[in-house]
């Protein structure tokens, strides 16, 4: 029986991308968003590649609708769910007061309560299938609090902080729950993003450089597994800002950041 993988926010960008990847691979895709018109393409390209696609409309902020969807493909794909991808995830820079409060609590709920839905609604699913890998995406933002990124980088906190607890709550069960720490990526999530950092350090990766790495941590070589990885930096300067920060005394990780985000 083929192996399964659920994603949210599949219509577009590193989603859209990551389900092709496993749809190359033989997976049955489970490719979910609210972008319906998206999904009918991607649908459509998938099965192209000879392999099985679920799709369907999903408010990762609606609980209900969550565990509806997460029943609907879990029984389509045989009752396994090998992995399960918390991407769906909006980012709205500039200054904090000048963001409105509406649209910051936007960023909570799709960004930090989409994901506690996905997780909750998704366990017993995962507790069935031996060996299954829950992937969520947080951000090198998530190394320090960015400037101008305030709630955003504040919610990849969470979800950091997230992955990390129910990775040991959740070993015993086994299941793997890691993280992926991109940087800046070129997806319609950064369209006309232009801050200190986007300005000093370009947005260089793109949706396929994450999209192949979440296929690499999915099956980690042998030293990441002994290691027992949590967090996987993408691209070079995600992960010399990630290696650099666990040496950095705070004020020096202060420093650079300010520098980064032209607030001297």
């Amino acid at each position: 029986m083929a192996k399964s993988v659920f994603i949210t926010g599949a219509a577009a960008g590193i989603g859209r991308v990551t389900a092709l990847k496993f749809a190359a691979q033989g997976y049955t895709v489970g490719a979910y968003d609210i972008d319906e018109a998206g999904l009918t393409s991607l649908h459509e390209e998938i099965t192209a590649l000879g392999a099985t696609a679920v799709t369907g409309h999903l408010d990762v902020t609606d609980n209900d609708e969550m565990i509806a969807r997460l029943d609907e493909f879990v029984a389509a794909a045989g009752g396994r769910l090998d992995v399960l991808i918390n991407n769906a995830g909006i980012l709205v820079a500039g200054a904090f007061e000048e963001i409105p409060i509406s649209v910051q609590h936007k960023m909570i709920d799709i960004n930090c309560r989409g994901v506690v839905n996905g997780l909750h609604a998704a366990h017993p699913h995962l507790r069935r299938t031996p060996g299954s890998v829950v992937v969520n995406l947080a951000s090198a933002s998530a190394i320090y609090g960015q400037a101008e990124l305030a709630v955003y980088s504040a919610s990849k906190f969470f979800v950091r902080a997230m992955t990390e607890a129910l990775d040991v709550e959740w070993g015993p069960q086994d299941i793997r729950v890691i993280s992926m720490w991109p940087l800046y990526v070129q997806t319609a999530m950064t369209d006309g993003v232009s801050i200190g950092t986007t300005k000093s350090l370009g947005i260089n990766l793109t949706a396929d450089d994450v999209a192949n790495d979440i296929m690499s941590a999915i099956e980690p070589s042998l030293l990441r597994r002994r290691l027992h990885q949590v967090h996987f930096p993408v691209g070079r300067q995600a992960t010399l800002f990630a290696a650099g920060s666990r040496f950095s005394p705070a004020w020096l990780t202060r420093l650079l950041n300010k520098r980064l985000a032209g607030t001297d």
